[in-house]
């Protein structure tokens, strides 16, 4: 993911998508977010499992304006 995509992702994104955007597979990224684990902040939203797309950002190095 290029910079500018990731700038424009909404407040959260998939599990998925943060996964693609820090080098992770989706197996791997899903294990990591019911453990707990994942390197960002991830909320569960029913059955599904949402990142904060700041600490995404954060953790990428990549501070908004």
């Amino acid at each position: 993911m290029s910079q500018d995509e990731l700038l424009a992702l909404p407040t959260t994104v998939s599990v998925e998508t943060a996964a693609r955007a820090i080098g992770l597979g989706r197996t791997r990224a899903y294990e990591l977010a019911r453990q707990g684990a994942f390197p960002c902040k991830v909320i569960r939203v029913g059955a599904k499992y949402r990142v904060v797309t700041v600490d995404l950002r954060r953790l990428l190095g990549i501070e908004t304006s």
